[in-house]
């Protein structure tokens, strides 16, 4: 009987014991990320942050390497509004940047499309991915030289058909669409990827409902594609304009910013004004409004494209 008993009370409820220390843990967690976030913080700090509050210094500043900085104030601000040089180096990188969006967004988007749709072999897909692996200089050579005037292939087809050779980098009319056309062969594969990844996260059963519904593939890409993959392309599109406004490596190489500064984009007249004429409080000056720019073409994108905002919920 005392056994039965035994077995038929109920069983004994855990002591409550002590809570569980997760403030302590959190601290652990935090000082093992800290850890890993470390070196790259003063990677950060010294090759981007120093940098940048030095130059926003030196923009108020009249500085050569050779001597100390002098304090001006605005004056450096005051004389970018009154140089032509200036403004046609923004009008020249303004040209350059619409070529190179739009027609880099269009050829990417349909890499995409292609990517997504029939290319499905990952050997195709490394292939286009290819031209972007290749440094911006070692492009540029290439198709300098496949370009050139007198021996580039390129000169040499276009005279084989019977046509004048073209001056791809001599001519102002050709410069900036040439150096356009060199930097989509090479990032039109990795903004197809971009929105490669975009489409993936894309639903099948939004297609197989319109497909019922009887709407054409046209009408899909521009009803259901194209509306669903905008916070991609918003993204894409503002890491490209930043990259488009940065262009330097480029032009460097090809056209040094010639023929009479026909390509001579802000970041070549930055380098110029710095490292050629010595003035870098000037230079600095030219950086911070070039900074100030993109701040504001990459609020004004996210801003009125909606690109926090998806169409799938």
């Amino acid at each position: 009987m005392t056994t039965l008993a035994k077995q038929a009370e109920p069983a004994a409820l855990p002591q409550p014991g002590k809570p569980k220390r997760f403030g302590i843990r959190r601290i652990g967690d935090l000082k093992i990320a800290l850890l890993f976030i470390f070196p790259a913080m003063i990677g950060f700090v010294l090759f981007f942050l120093v940098p940048t509050i030095r130059g926003i210094y030196l923009s108020f500043t009249e500085y050569s390497i050779l001597g100390d900085p002098t304090w001006i104030g605005l004056k450096n601000y005051t004389s970018i509004f009154s140089d032509d040089l200036f403004w046609n180096a923004m009008a020249v990188t303004v040209q350059y940047v619409a070529l190179n969006i739009g027609f880099q967004t269009v050829i990417a988007i349909g890499l995409a499309l292609l990517m997504h749709r029939v290319a499905k072999s990952t050997f195709i897909r490394g292939v286009l991915l290819l031209p972007f692996l290749v440094a911006n200089v070692i492009v540029a050579l290439l198709w300098f030289w496949m370009l050139d005037y007198q021996l580039g292939i390129v000169n040499e087809i276009i005279n084989w058909m019977g046509l004048p050779r073209i001056a791809f980098f001599g001519s102002d009319q050709w410069a900036i669409p040439t150096i356009a056309f060199v930097n989509v062969w090479r990032h039109m594969g990795y903004t197809a990827l971009l929105i490669f990844a975009g489409l993936q996260a894309i639903p099948n059963h939004v297609y197989e409902v319109a497909n019922l519904d009887g709407a054409s593939p046209t009408r899909t890409f521009w009803s259901i594609t194209m509306p669903l993959l905008r916070p991609v392309l918003v993204l894409v599109l503002v890491v490209t304009v930043i990259g488009s406004f940065q262009v330097f490596d480029t032009v460097a190489v090809t056209t040094g910013g010639g023929p009479v500064n026909a390509s001579r984009v802000i970041q070549m007249y930055i380098y110029q004004k710095a490292f050629g004429e010595s003035d870098f409080g000037y230079a600095s000056a030219l950086s911070v409004i070039l900074f100030i720019i993109l701040a504001l073409v990459a609020f004004i994108q996210m801003k009125f494209l909606k690109g926090n905002e998806t169409d799938l919920d």
